[in-house]
């Protein structure tokens, strides 16, 4: 072990109340593409921008176009939890980390076993019809072509955060608690770009912030503990999973 890791491993051993903070460089390790790496969403073309897409106007005056993206880019049914999902949820098991804080709307840290799981922008496991409210799972969407439709006549939406909406008030409150409350604050696979899910991070006042991802992020320089590397090699070797 190198003396970062050595760090790293001694800080968990010695937290009580961890939080891991993730975005989506914690879920590129299984497959699923981000939004600003060189091959992310950001950087592919199409009729529209996806700002454009993923947004609540264009939902409601587009929703074929909006479905065909989002089933297309969005939405990976098959995908596995890496390393990194299994370590969080390891940590869980072992009752030291308190809370998982995702940006990610995949799911991948329930699968790996998480139960603490604060999903910021949503998941696309649930989706409800706009006019009912009946439940829909990620089957059932896979299942239907075009729109999907309720028995009732309704549009069926994914309960995700598009642009132009809000996060849920709920969520946002749990997650501060949690992070006003950790003693190790572990932020991992997020460039802190994206607000105002990024802000959370300001309520920590415990003693240790260890930040990891691929590359720097403008919270590097109040960080404990900086490491340059793909969150789930990091973790793995600190964590026995």
């Amino acid at each position: 072990m190198d003396d970062k890791i050595l760090k790293l491993k001694e800080i968990i051993d010695g937290g009580k109340r961890i939080v891991f903070f993730g975005g989506a460089g914690v879920s590129t390790e299984s497959g699923v593409p981000d939004f600003r790496s060189v091959d992310g969403l950001y950087n592919q073309e199409y009729d529209y921008p996806p700002e454009t897409i993923l947004s609540h106007t264009f939902y409601m005056r587009n929703r074929e176009e909006f479905y065909r993206f989002y089933r297309n880019k969005m939405l990976f049914p098959d995908v596995k939890p890496n390393k990194a999902h299994y370590a969080l949820a390891k940590l869980e098991e072992q009752g030291k980390l308190t809370a998982v804080i995702t940006q990610n709307i995949d799911g991948l840290h329930q699968k790996a076993g998480s139960k603490n799981v604060y999903e910021l922008h949503g998941t696309v496991h649930r989706n409800y019809c706009e006019n009912c409210g009946k439940f829909f799972s990620l089957d059932d969407i896979m299942k239907m072509d075009g729109v999907p439709k309720c028995d009732c006549g309704g549009f069926v939406k994914p309960d995700v955060v598009l642009y132009e909406e809000g996060l849920d008030q709920g969520t946002i409150n749990a997650s501060v608690r949690a992070i006003a409350n950790a003693d190790v604050l572990i932020i991992g696979g997020t460039s802190l770009a994206v607000y105002p899910a990024a802000g959370l991070i300001d309520y920590y006042r415990g003693n240790q912030l260890v930040l990891i991802n691929k590359s720097s992020t403008p919270k590097d320089g109040r960080a404990d503990l900086v490491i340059h590397d793909a969150i789930g090699e990091v973790l793995s070797q600190v964590v026995e999973i």
